[in-house]
């Protein structure tokens, strides 16, 4: 069994999706957990299909073209990180677009497995510039998100259809409900806004533009942290659970 998530998917959602055997709709999409299907391409969306032609469909899909623009997206906001007149609206965009491929998706009947990983290396090539651009360890959050990109891309077959349940208290309580809980939610803002967050810092912005005092800048920064290192453990926990797998498969083929 392989996952077949939609497009709009984040690597924290995909990786608890694959290493805690989570079953949900696969129609659920825009950040959401995605569903097991049959490893011979069989599932939900027009993405499923096999040929050469069906390939070049698929890469022309209005999702994934929504992927390459947000792709240019980072590239520009990149050039133009200095100039947070520039940067703010370039980058912000990138994100609202990260929204909407998974709307049309679902609406085009569009979803497939590349749209999925397409979305979640735009996700991160977005968020690792951004950190490795504003504080010297930023590299060490973006090789994060990319291990746990690793690991849910890997093929683990049909042993890690388990019971989402047997994860720990804390992995459950942020993926109830698709995020859709106040821990949740806290969680998604950590990631995605933490790094944007900081920038606005570094550049004034929240001083001057925004005109907000010291104590709430430093509130900001401490809950949004909070919810960053939120998902840092569960991002710890995918791993290790694929550690545990990999090292469990060593041992079976030994004994």
């Amino acid at each position: 069994m392989v996952p077949i998530p939609n497009a709009g998917t984040s690597n924290i959602e995909l990786a608890v999706t694959e290493a805690g055997g989570l079953e949900v709709d696969a129609s659920d999409n825009d950040g959401l957990p995605v569903a097991f299907v049959d490893g011979s391409g069989s599932g939900s969306g027009s993405g499923s299909g096999s040929g050469g032609e069906m390939g070049r469909r698929v890469l022309l899909y209005w999702p994934n073209i929504i992927g390459y623009i947000r792709i240019g997206l980072v590239f520009a906001a990149w050039a133009a990180f200095r100039t947070p007149a520039a940067f703010l609206p370039l980058y912000s965009l990138s994100i609202v677009l990260d929204g909407v491929d998974g709307w049309v998706a679902r609406r085009l009947d569009q979803t497939s497995r590349f749209g999925a990983w397409l979305d979640v290396v735009v996700d991160n090539l977005s968020r690792g510039m951004l950190w490795s651009l504003l504080v010297e360890w930023g590299w060490l959050v973006s090789a994060v998100e990319w291990c746990v990109f690793v690991c849910n891309h890997n093929a683990r077959g049909a042993r890690w259809k388990s019971s989402f349940a047997s994860s720990p208290r804390l992995v459950r309580g942020i993926m109830a409900k698709g995020f859709r809980t106040p821990l949740g939610t806290w969680v998604i803002g950590g990631l995605h806004g933490l790094p944007l967050w900081l920038y606005g810092y570094r550049w004034g912005l929240l001083s001057r533009p925004l005109g907000l005092p010291p104590w709430i800048q430093a509130l900001g920064t401490l809950v949004l942290a909070v919810g960053r290192l939120l998902g840092f453990s569960v991002e710890m926990w995918c791993i290790w659970t694929h550690v545990k797998y990999l090292t469990r498969d060593e041992e079976e083929e030994t004994s």
